[in-house]
């Protein structure tokens, strides 16, 4: 479950969490509409594709104290996006699913987070 803990807002109830290169390389390529989380081992600037997923998603960017640092809403199927600010984790969202949940600087907390 990810909530915003700035206004005490769930913003999604399930996701998949993934870890591994690969799955994260998978992403939401070929699945249904769905939740995800993207979870690396340091900050960095994020570059994301989104081939193969046939439908357009918000992405948020998480820093390592789990600040909200940038939001990309309706990223678009088979196109590329690369960060401005550093993230440790993302989220993507199936699309008009973000609107008014979340802004830059709010307090994200995911639980069962490992």
């Amino acid at each position: 479950m990810i909530t915003n803990n700035t206004t005490n807002t769930i913003i999604s109830s399930q996701e998949i969490i993934c870890t591994s290169f690969l799955s994260q390389m998978w992403g939401l390529m070929f699945r249904k509409k769905q939740n995800l989380i993207m979870i690396f081992k340091e900050e960095k600037h994020l570059s994301l594709h989104n081939f193969l997923v046939f439908y357009p998603i918000d992405v948020i960017v998480i820093d390592k104290d789990m600040n909200v640092a940038e939001i990309k809403e309706n990223f678009r199927p088979f196109t590329f996006w690369r960060s401005s600010k550093k993230g440790k984790y993302v989220i993507e969202l199936g699309k008009d699913r973000l609107k008014g949940k979340v802004n830059p600087g709010n307090k994200i907390l995911i639980k069962n987070l490992q």
